[in-house]
C-alpha cells in the first residue's frame, strides 16, 4: 500500500493498494479484504473503487440511447441539454 494516511477526523485508515496478481486473471474483493484485516488488524473495510456502488445508473434501452444521441447530433450549443434531458414527469 502507499499514500497511507490516517484519517483522525473519521477515524479511518486511508490508502492507496496496488494489487500484483502474477498468474491470476484478477484477485476477487473478499480476498482483499481479507489481506487488509490482517495487515491492518481491522475487521470493517470499505471499499472505494473508482466510485463504483456510490451512483446507480438508470438503465435504458439501446435504442433509447441511440435515438437520444441522434437528436442531440441535430442541435448545437446549450440546446443539446434540453434535448438530452427527456420528458419531465
Amino acid at each position: 500500500s502507499r499514500k497511507f494516511v490516517t484519517n483522525r477526523l473519521l477515524q479511518r485508515k486511508q490508502m492507496v493498494i496496488d494489487v500484483l496478481h502474477p498468474g491470476k486473471a484478477t484477485v476477487p474483493k473478499t480476498e482483499i479484504w481479507e489481506k487488509l484485516a490482517k495487515m491492518y488488524k481491522t475487521t470493517s473495510c470499505l471499499w472505494m473503487s473508482s466510485l463504483h456502488g456510490l451512483y446507480e445508473k438508470k438503465k435504458t434501452s439501446r435504442k433509447q440511447q441511440k435515438g437520444r444521441k441522434n437528436r442531440m447530433k441535430k442541435v448545437r450549443g446549450t440546446a443539446k441539454a434540453t434535448v438530452g434531458a427527456g420528458k419531465n414527469k
